[in-house]
């Protein structure tokens, strides 16, 4: 069976761009974690702190899988809080539904999260973490609604509901 060619252009365009990934990678910016927070522990009293799925979210910037969350239902008045040190970040107002599959939100509570350029999937993204533990919660786009055009796509695990 005859290999399948390329034009050059094309492979050597390809060529170009996987030789830059490295590099482009290693410029992310400033991680989160770091600088130092007002609360801060070690990676083993994090690990004792937090659930495992609490763990590789906040700490290792993991992701859970859309759908999972039991916070993506959460319709009562409250607040949406970082579930590594209590810090409120969402107020229930801005809550709306993405169809993304993760808690979505317009707009953060005042003081409440940070952002940061991550480069973990080879492009630009806005992380956002707690401004108290640094902890990931997710990322900020700009698809929401109005007034803020923002959706602050978040993982639930990142966080817990403090009903009113």
């Amino acid at each position: 069976m005859p290999v399948p060619s390329i034009p050059r252009r094309r492979f050597l365009a390809l060529l170009g761009a996987s030789a830059a990934l490295p590099f482009a990678t290693a410029c992310n910016g400033k991680p989160a974690q770091a600088r130092s927070f007002p609360v801060s522990y070690s990676e083993a009293e994090w690990r004792r702190r937090l659930t495992p799925a609490q763990f590789t979210i906040l700490r290792q910037k993991g992701t859970e899988r859309p759908g999972s969350s039991a916070l993506l239902g959460e319709h009562r008045k409250g607040t949406f809080v970082c579930a590594a040190d209590g810090n409120p970040l969402y107020s229930s107002d801005t809550k709306f539904e993405s169809g993304t599959g993760w808690p979505s939100f317009f707009r953060p509570l005042p003081g409440g999260v940070e952002t940061s350029t991550d480069w973990e999937v080879g492009v630009p993204r806005t992380e956002v973490h707690c401004t108290r533990c640094g902890g990931h919660l997710g990322h900020v786009f700009d698809d929401g609604p109005r007034p803020t055009g923002k959706r602050y796509c978040m993982n639930g695990d990142a966080m817990l509901f403090r009903p009113v």
